[in-house]
């Protein structure tokens, strides 16, 4: 090939790469918004430094990536075009970490398109660890928050106890007699565990050991973040009687923050340390593993081109119809038309049978989080002046960010405890005359009990779960181009000396004379 050939064919490769960037940028362009977004907030600011660290992790393969020849293969195909029908199902359904991985998967893809799969083995260990810049799902990050909440609370009250002081711990409130410290979610400790998390995966990779002494090393930073956090805890609870509330806040909350990740830090360089000296003999499973070159072209490779040939345009010209035929789709076809209530939830009647119930108006920066289209909260009494409180939140069409939340994903994040939780059938039918299944538990929090109901009106059905709720979104948005729906909550407290189950009956009696009452505020299963 003469030098002009190959210098317009680099031309042509490069273009396509930038062509390629651009589209995946430009549709993907509100879930990197948002993630940045993310990133803002101090559980995930981390996430600004893993691109960096993955150029240089990718720059200390260069050499070994400029003497591999390149091999392109269709294979990649497969990834490529799992990350477009991936992109579609969060897109459709509302979900930001499927996007996420659609996005993983369109790079991982676009890689093995054109470099071809010796080359992706060099730099995978780069690739998996971008997965690690990703936020994970609202429902996980909610409940893993509460569990370390709660562990650390109860980790620290056992080191106050060591320390010789009184200390009571009731959910995650600690009771230290002359004061209460009611630990957080900036304190559950998930602040320092995604990056430490992150930073043992690094440690692990650059860690000539075995397998078996890296793998012990990334486990261990959940328990060593739990210790420290907990340790932090109870430093405050142990300085607290002699500088007040100042060792809980400003400066000394901050500075022992950061002490508390380098002590984490600390503690895995010393494990590193000591496994090298307990168990030497494993050392010799730790010589680096070579990538053999020799080995044959992966499937798909053999299309005219030679191993070490440079990417011909026919599978950029693949990728980049597969990015700009999804764009052009997304962006002409609404998939989600704006289904109105039959009337504003405004008008349900404050008096329903023997109930009598007083409306209340939730917080402006709650209704700039939950983007509803409409809502009801109100507060209904019997005769007995027993009181269900009644949650009505309706989206006229569902998108990312603006979409029903589960109660238990979005209560243990204020610290209630779900107990007993499963379903139940409401003593309802719903429209084709079969029972109303729906969700229902009892929750705790520092020592106050309620039984609660919930469920998700969407379209004519009723659904009990978050998968349920994406999965028909995505297929309604589809099929029907409407992802409307509605998420009911009904609490009740369990008072006193009364049984569970005079509040289920309570529960029971006002849902038998609400939900006729809703239905007919809500769009049903074809909507004209």
């Amino acid at each position: 090939m003469s030098p002009r050939a190959s210098h317009a064919g680099s031309m042509v490769f490069v273009g396509a790469i930038g062509i390629s960037l651009l589209l995946t940028f430009l549709l993907f362009r509100p879930a990197l918004a948002y993630l940045v977004g993310m990133w803002g907030r101090e559980d995930f600011s981390y996430g600004y430094f893993i691109l960096p660290i993955v150029f240089y992790l990718v720059l200390e393969k260069r050499e070994a990536l400029l003497t591999t020849p390149s091999a392109p293969s269709w294979a990649g195909l497969v990834p490529f075009a799992a990350g477009i029908a991936l992109y579609w199902l969060g897109e459709l359904g509302g979900e930001f970490t499927t996007l996420f991985l659609a996005l993983w998967l369109i790079v991982v893809g676009f890689c093995w398109l054109h470099l071809g799969w010796r080359k992706l083995k060099i730099i995978s260990f780069p690739l998996a660890f971008l997965l690690v810049m990703f936020p994970p799902p609202n429902l996980l990050y909610g409940n893993l928050s509460l569990r370390l909440k709660l562990v650390s609370s109860w980790l620290g009250v056992q080191m106050i106890q060591l320390f010789g002081l009184s200390a009571h711990r009731e959910g995650n409130i600690i009771d230290l007699g002359f004061t209460q410290l009611e630990v957080m979610d900036a304190c559950s400790g998930l602040r320092y565990l995604f990056p430490l998390v992150a930073l043992s995966i690094l440690l692990a990779y650059h860690y000539r050991a075995a397998f078996w002494k890296r793998a012990v090393l990334v486990v261990s930073s959940i328990p060593i973040t739990i210790f420290t956090n907990a340790l932090r805890i109870a430093s405050v609870g142990f300085l607290y009687q002699f500088f007040g509330s100042k060792v809980a806040e400003g400066f000394f909350h901050d500075f022992s923050g950061w002490l508390i990740f380098m002590a984490s830090l600390a503690f895995l360089l010393l494990e590193m340390w000591a496994l090298g000296r307990l168990f030497p003999g494993w050392e010799k499973a730790a010589a680096p593993v070579l990538l053999d070159t020799r080995d044959p072209p992966p499937l798909g490779a053999g299309t005219g081109e030679g191993a070490g040939a440079r990417p011909g345009p026919t599978r950029s010209v693949v990728a980049i119809l597969l990015l700009l035929a999804t764009l052009v789709v997304v962006r002409t076809v609404d998939f989600r038309e704006r289904i109105p209530l039959a009337r504003p939830l405004g008008q349900v009647p404050m008096t329903i049978g023997v109930w009598s119930g007083v409306r209340s108006a939730m917080e402006q920066r709650f209704l700039d989080t939950l983007k509803l289209s409409d809502y009801l909260l109100a507060d209904y009494r019997n005769p007995q002046g027993k009181t269900v409180n009644a949650y009505v939140a309706y989206n006229e069409s569902q998108r990312k960010g603006e979409s029903s939340h589960s109660p238990d994903s979005c209560l243990p994040g204020s610290g209630w405890v779900f107990e007993d939780s499963g379903t139940v059938a409401l003593p309802v039918r719903d429209s084709d005359g079969n029972p109303t299944v729906i969700r229902r538990a009892f929750i705790r929090k520092d020592g106050e009990r309620q039984l609660t109901y919930y469920w998700f009106p969407q379209r004519g059905r009723v659904l009990t779960s978050m998968f349920q709720l994406k999965a028909y979104a995505f297929w309604d948005a589809l099929t029907r181009q409407r992802t409307d729906g509605a998420l009911v909550r009904l609490i009740t407290p369990v008072y006193g000396t009364e049984q569970p189950w005079d509040a289920e009956a309570r529960l029971q009696r006002f849902a038998l004379e609400f939900v006729p009452v809703l239905t007919g505020f809500l769009p049903g299963k074809e909507h004209r």
